[in-house]
């Protein structure tokens, strides 16, 4: 009896496990496209939080600086610590601060712009695509996180001594941009008292920019806005509203009502395609879902004395530039050159392909002024004082090294210097970081030449000579690496001439490339703070659209 039970109870256990195996056997395998599924899923997962990881560990390094090393005469072996001093707070003077060792040198910048400001999105501003805090990093949150201490100015410098190597410097703070008849861009504070003080350097880069050029037009100066600075995205705003305002006021036939809603823009650069472009989508995708009575007959012109705009760019963007334009209703007039402005018309000089040439008149209710840069009154007291400069009618002559003609000790680069290269933010950026470059090999030779004047115990003469020989004749000139032009030109369409060493280029347009766009300059920013505020511009300007308010 016990052994039957037993017998059968092997038997049921032998059964269960056949049938468990048969079981497992049965189990369905994972299809190849859930397993690609969740590895693309796991993958996504982890690099968001790499992603988020990593923009939470550069906030913090932005957000809480290291501890810096204060400024002293003197290094640890008794040599002299030279003072650097920058003028500027530009695309050359920004990018030579942020890349230079500043333990090697008392580091003062002096400029009376508190703030870098990035110039490629300023277009933006005027028609509330991308808030003006966004685009602008302030220098003392730069030079805090270099590796010494930077003292910062915010003042202007108002004469260059190049014998005695002496500035004299007034406390001033930039208002609006100035242009070639008037001023540098700056005026004096709000204090009571004028401050003017003096500031001794043992190098000086000038990098100061330039300021518009009238091109001494009549009326240019007296009647139109520049788009320079950030105050004149803020008077281009809210003189834009003002016409608007004032138009929907006078009746649809009255003539002054449409002079008002014109819009002229002048210069067919990158800034000018760049506001022409911004201006016709304000109109297009917001002033004519809210105040269509007046959106539809507003006009924007983008006048360019030369045949085509954007010259830099693949003679296809430009065509392809050109065809957009004429989609979007913006009147482009190529071969226009203006002759003169009053408070109401511009007076231009048209053109023909056949060489005759005709006058026009465009009246217009604002004007915005984006081409063309002038020299600043600092740059040209320096020219006259150089006897090297007397001939330079552009801007500052520099060698290969960006030091100034006539001089041993100043440098200068970006716009307030004429070489063969193109007054670009490209090409300041590139110089100021060239610069960081030279001046470390600089220090390296001063300590090499005080240890020969003052041997130690261990110090060979002879290998030191020889060093500094080598290190002399090792100072590489400035060598410019062009990466290509990129330019909005509305509708959420964008051209690109991209370059690849000297193997390749790369001229596309169209909306992917708009989103190259957006992205290239989204990595060109100078801080993450600044990045992640464009997005959120960016993402805002998706939800709800643009402001149709004044303030």
């Amino acid at each position: 009896m016990l052994r039957t039970q037993t017998a059968r109870l092997f038997s049921t256990s032998a059964r269960a496990f056949n049938a468990a195996g048969a079981n497992a056997a049965k189990k369905p395998t994972v299809s190849p496209i859930k397993r690609t599924f969740k590895f693309v899923a796991g993958a996504t997962l982890l690099s968001t939080v790499g992603a988020l990881a990593y923009v939470g560990y550069k906030i913090q390094r932005e957000a809480f600086p290291a501890k810096q090393d204060t400024q002293v005469a003197t290094f640890a072996d008794g040599r002299k610590k030279k003072t650097l001093v920058i003028l500027g707070s530009g695309w050359g003077s920004i990018p030579l601060l942020k890349n230079l060792d500043t333990s090697l040198y008392n580091v003062v910048i002096v400029s009376p712009r508190n703030y870098f400001l990035f110039t490629p999105l300023l277009p933006s501003v005027p028609t509330g695509t991308v808030d003006v805090r966004s685009i602008i990093e302030p220098v003392r949150s730069i030079t805090r996180r270099c590796a010494a201490e930077v003292i910062y100015l915010e003042a202007e410098c108002t004469d260059i001594d190049p014998v005695n190597n002496k500035l004299t410097i007034r406390q001033a703070t930039t208002v609006h941009s100035g242009h070639s008849a008037t001023d540098s861009g700056s005026t004096k504070s709000t204090l009571s008292e004028e401050i003017v003080t003096s500031l001794n350097y043992d190098y000086l880069v000038v990098g100061v920019g330039a300021q518009p050029s009238t091109f001494g037009i009549p009326g240019v100066a007296e009647h139109s806005t520049f788009l320079k600075e950030i105050s004149d995205s803020t008077k281009i705003r809210r003189s834009l509203m003002d016409i608007i305002e004032a138009a929907n006021i006078l009746p649809k036939d009255d003539p002054e009502r449409k002079r008002l809603l014109s819009i002229v823009v002048c210069g067919g650069g990158p800034t000018g395609v760049e506001t022409a472009g911004e201006l016709q989508d304000y109109i297009d995708q917001d002033l004519k879902q809210w105040m269509p009575e007046v959106a539809n007959e507003l006009k924007v012109t983008l006048v360019e004395a030369q045949p085509h705009v954007l010259n830099m760019f693949n003679d296809k963007l430009v065509q392809y530039t050109q065809q957009v334009f004429q989609d979007t209703n913006i009147d482009l007039r190529t071969s226009t050159m203006i002759k003169r402005v009053d408070d109401k018309k511009v007076y231009a000089e048209h053109k023909e392909s056949n060489g005759t040439t005709s006058m026009s008149e465009i009246p217009y209710g604002m004007l915005i002024w984006a081409t063309g840069n002038a020299q600043r009154p600092i740059v040209r007291d320096l020219i006259s004082k150089v006897e090297e400069q007397k001939n330079a009618r552009r801007g500052l002559l520099v060698n290969d090294h960006l030091l100034l003609d006539g001089s041993n000790n100043i440098f200068a680069l970006g716009d307030c210097t004429f070489t063969k290269y193109a007054p670009t933010a490209q090409v300041a950026f590139q110089q100021g970081q060239f610069l960081a470059q030279h001046f470390k090999r600089l220090n390296e030779i001063e300590s090499v030449k005080y240890k020969i004047q003052s041997p130690g115990p261990q110090d060979n003469v002879e290998r030191l000579s020889k060093k500094l020989v080598k290190l002399e004749t090792s100072l590489e000139p400035f060598k410019y690496n062009h990466q290509g032009s990129l330019a909005y030109i509305g509708s959420e369409r964008a051209v690109a001439d991209l370059v690849w060493g000297d193997w390749s280029n790369v001229s596309t347009g169209g909306t992917f490339t708009y989103l190259f766009w957006r992205s290239a300059y989204i990595y060109m920013c100078l801080s993450v703070k600044n990045q992640i505020l464009i997005c959120f511009d960016w993402a805002k300007l998706s939800l709800f659209g643009r402001d149709i308010s004044k303030e």
